[in-house]
């Protein structure tokens, strides 16, 4: 025959248990934050003048998203404005390029993808951004993010 305890017990011995599972929860590792972007460096320009500053030109931020992915973490993201490869990307990389205002191409491309292009309208009204993922089967994809 089991034994019955009295329901204060039950309710202390909830409560012990409540409290033990809370002060482990608080020395659970919390995530790391987001990693910044690291810059492309200036030896991997391959086309300069796209990517100094000057007066009348419009910075235009495109950034190569990270990836755990072992298949597609290790390949360069080949980048182009207006049909000219300016640089590449690796994981978790960007590159600022200023641009006049007005409509560009920026495209993208890797050994194994054909280039995937759009159109980028640049101007100080909208937010100058540029996603570069790859999908579920490891291509290439570019997009214009808000920001």
């Amino acid at each position: 025959m089991p034994m019955r305890l009295p329901v204060a017990w039950k309710i202390a011995a909830s409560a012990a248990l409540l409290a033990w599972l809370t002060s482990i929860a608080g020395c659970a590792p919390t995530p790391a934050g987001p990693v910044p972007y690291k810059d492309v460096t200036a030896e991997r320009i391959v086309k300069q003048g796209y990517t100094q500053p000057e007066a009348g030109k419009i910075a235009v931020d495109v950034r190569r998203e990270r990836s755990g992915d072992v298949v597609i973490r290790f390949r360069d993201a080949l980048v182009y404005v207006d049909g000219e490869q300016v640089t590449d990307l690796m994981n978790g990389e960007r590159v600022v390029f200023y641009l006049v205002p007005g409509m560009h191409r920026i495209a993208v491309s890797t050994q194994f993808d054909p280039i995937v292009e759009i159109e980028f309208m640049v101007t100080e009204k909208y937010t100058n951004h540029a996603s570069i993922t790859f999908n579920q089967d490891h291509r290439i994809q570019l997009r214009r993010v808000p920001r």
